[in-house]
């Protein structure tokens, strides 16, 4: 079994346009990554977890 570190270290707080734009690509790492590592687990172990292949982009878009 892996273990995924899912926590984000604490960053400045940016503020206007930069600060949106920060967030904004932070966002998108953060379902890009979560998208690639569950697209690389096998059938078994996401029904293990309860998800099956198209529950992948529905997960990552609620991100």
């Amino acid at each position: 079994m892996s273990v995924m570190t899912t926590n984000r270290a604490a960053t400045a707080h940016y503020t206007g346009l930069f600060g949106t734009l920060v967030s904004a690509f932070a966002a998108w790492n953060d379902s890009r990554v979560t998208r690639n590592a569950l697209s690389r687990l096998s059938d078994r172990e996401l029904d293990d977890i309860g998800l099956c292949r198209g529950d992948i982009d529905t997960i990552t878009t609620r991100l």
